[in-house]
């Protein structure tokens, strides 16, 4: 065996050495048991000194590197997975959304079935009691009433009530409404026809526990179930406009019995209070007084029992909108209220009618409140104009349309602010421009269409929306100006920025709506000051160049250049640039005329695209001016130059400028404006070189 051989087995060897001390390394690393604490002080133990230190780093620096190479291969390799996968997640959050949507309100569904079958069943056995005893169950309850609220202090005079009997009683912790944090403990004692709340008194004087906080008529409060959110769980609201209290009770049990016995002597109120009015009724004719003067004139006398009130429907309406309103059933109150209407339409206005239509009224005002708050910008702007269109259908129907119209514009309003600041700038300014716009007409378009469906009947509204249009496009401007005008782009930039919005705006015309004229005048004055500032940076480049005017055929060195001018020049649009090229790389012109012809082409080009009616004259007088800086200049320099030869190339270069450029400016400008340009057509006359004398030093130009 030869040495070549041995080194060769032994490198091999070594190989395989380190590879195993390599695997054994990450095995110990990725050991869910590794603690890096006794595995240093375990490694500094071992080590004879700096190096074997060093050379242990080294391996786990290697193996850190591959580690991470490993990752970047695995995310290339599953990178179109990732974003699939991102796609699916928020795709499968909206649906879970969705659904969480629907499964709440069908449990809530499900449990006032659930109470309503339960109350009925309660009631039936309540009467079967109260049948079987009558005056032991009252009494009772009375004397147990009374033997309570000698324990509260501050309520003597609440047992002068006739008839008042305890229902039930128990201690809650009182929890606040805003930021859910404990008050108070207190006893509640709920009585036939009214809510006591009492406070615990820390310092007890003799039998008294509690001291009077509060009484609530029966009829003056709707209870709402609160759905339980650990740690808040077991409670429940009272609302009493405009305040309301939230109860904790001791467990669910006692939380449902609350909730149960507070609806069902709520309803038995209402049945005892419509059974009284039914007895009041008399029953024998009553005499009527008759007047024996002549000249007394029949009254009409209105009666009290023609509009029939004691419908079961009619006596629980303020609770059942108070149900309605607390459980954010608009629709249910609105048809509530319609169906009451309806049937007062054709009735007289009787003391009793009055006094439903005050309660009534009184929840008209609170209903519309709060959906005046669902539409308020303090609300979750999410959803798009979809989402405003329940509270505004239903203020509509309330005849609320023009605080409805008002709301609604006030709320996309604040929704199109938020997006546009919610815009990240973007390095590139076309690329921020394309997304802003984007963001801002979508909005504008899928506004108008809501605005047109919701407000389909109600046409002195559609003004409002003009207006709120009008202040949406000042917004978008301001944003639009800031990052084009404002910075200082390129009037190319800011031609294709401003070409951009105009096509986002023309899209609103497919509903009828044309902004193109207001966009045009918000824009107006910023294009004006872009055209001016790039028309002096011109005119300087123009003048310098002039200043340092040599008058000499340009050199191109390479045919490859040659044919890039003229292309540059074909596109400019001047034809007839080729018979001014010579022999080999030559161009028969000046490098300043060549320059101010590029220079001049594409600021008309750029003018052109910003170009609207208002701003005419600013394009047309800084043409105009820019031209002339050029004819000046071969104007001064025939007339100054005194070589034979110099001054015919001036003159050849002077040819150029009427015969081809100023020709080429004028058509362009009548092609892209639409009419002729009177000015530009007198300046080229004006500027004709008509004959050159060269043994004169002066020329007619």
């Amino acid at each position: 065996m030869s040495n070549y051989d041995i080194t060769r087995g032994t490198r091999k060897e070594r190989r395989l050495k380190m590879a195993e001390t390599a695997n054994r390394l990450r095995k110990q690393l990725e050991s869910a048991n590794f603690d890096p604490q006794n595995y240093v002080k375990h490694l500094s133990q071992q080590s004879d000194g700096d190096r074997d230190l060093q050379e242990h780093r080294h391996k786990i620096q290697t193996l850190a590197d591959e580690t991470a190479q490993n990752l970047k291969k695995n995310v290339y390799n599953n990178y179109k997975q990732f974003i699939e996968t991102a796609k699916k997640i928020s795709y499968l959050e909206s649906e879970m959304y969705q659904l969480s949507h629907i499964l709440t309100e069908q449990k809530s569904i499900m449990e006032s079935i659930t109470q309503a079958l339960l109350s009925s069943d309660k009631e039936e056995t309540a009467k079967e009691m109260l049948a079987a005893f009558p005056k032991e169950t009252e009494e009772v309850k009375q004397r147990t009433l009374t033997t309570l609220l000698e324990k509260v202090e501050g309520c003597k005079n609440i047992m002068e009530t006739p008839g008042r009997y305890l229902v039930y009683n128990g201690d809650l912790f009182e929890y606040d409404v805003d930021h859910m944090a404990q008050i108070q403990k207190v006893h509640a004692f709920l009585m036939n026809d009214c809510l006591l709340i009492a406070t615990w008194l820390p310092n007890r004087r003799g039998a008294v526990k509690y001291k009077y906080n509060a009484l609530y008529d029966l009829d003056s409060f709707a209870i709402v179930n609160v759905k339980d959110n650990p740690p808040m769980k077991d409670m429940f609201k009272i609302l009493m406009y405009p305040d309301s209290r939230i109860f904790q009770a001791e467990n669910s049990k006692i939380k449902k019995e609350w909730l149960e016995i507070l609806e069902e002597t709520k309803k038995n109120k209402v049945v005892k209070e419509r059974h009284k009015k039914e007895e009041e009724v008399p029953n024998s004719p009553v005499r009527t007084d008759v007047s024996t003067n002549p000249f007394d004139e029949e009254e009409p006398v209105e009666s009290e029992e023609v509009v029939d009130l004691s419908l079961e429907w009619i006596q629980e309406l303020p609770e059942d909108l108070d149900v309605c309103i607390a459980q954010r059933d608009f629709e249910g109150a609105v048809d509530l209220l319609d169906k009451l209407n309806e049937y007062l339409k054709d009735q007289p206005v009787s003391q009793r009618v009055k006094e439903l239509r005050g309660k009534v009224d009184e929840r008209v005002r609170q209903l519309t409140e709060v959906l005046v708050f669902e539409l308020s910008p303090d609300r979750s702007l999410r959803g798009g104009p979809k989402a405003t269109r329940r509270a505004v259908s239903q203020l509509i129907r309330l005849g609320q349309s023009t605080k409805a119209c008002e709301l609604f514009l006030k709320n996309r309003a604040a929704a199109v602010q938020t997006a546009i600041r919610q815009l990240r700038i973007e390095g590139a300014t076309l690329l921020y421009i394309h997304k802003l716009c984007n963001i801002f007409f979508t909005s504008l378009l899928e506004t108008a269409k809501e605005f047109e469906m919701d407000f389909a009947g109600n046409n002195g509204c559609y003004s409002a929306f003009v207006v709120w249009s009008r202040s949406a496009m000042k917004m978008f401007v301001d944003a639009f100006s800031k990052q084009v005008f404002d910075s200082k782009e390129s009037l190319s930039t800011a031609a294709e920025c401003v070409k951009v919005a105009k096509e986002h705006c023309q899209q609103l015309s497919e509903i009828g709506l044309d902004l193109t004229f207001m966009l045009q005048s918000l824009l107006v004055k910023d294009i004006k000051c872009a055209l001016q500032s790039y028309k002096e940076i011109i005119i300087e480049a123009t003048k310098h160049r002039n200043s340092e005017e040599m008058w000499r055929r340009m050199n191109l060195m390479t045919p490859e250049a040659l044919a890039k001018l003229k292309d540059e020049m074909r596109n400019c649009g001047m034809g007839t640039f080729e018979q001014y090229t010579g022999d080999d790389c030559w161009v028969n012109l000046s490098y300043t005329v060549v320059a101010f012809t590029k220079q001049m082409m594409a600021f008309l080009e750029e003018g052109l695209k910003l170009y609207f009616p208002e701003l005419h004259m600013v394009l047309l007088e800084s043409v105009r001016e820019i031209i002339l800086v050029a004819v000046q200049h071969v104007d001064y320099s025939l007339r100054c130059e005194q070589d034979v030869e110099k001054k015919a190339f001036i003159l050849q270069n002077a040819s150029f400028l009427h015969e081809t450029v100023l020709p080429v400016v004028e058509k362009r400008f009548e092609e892209g404006v639409g009419k002729p340009a009177k000015q530009l057509q007198d300046l080229r006359k004006s500027s004709r070189p008509m004959r050159v004398n060269p043994d004169s030093t002066t020329s007619v130009v």
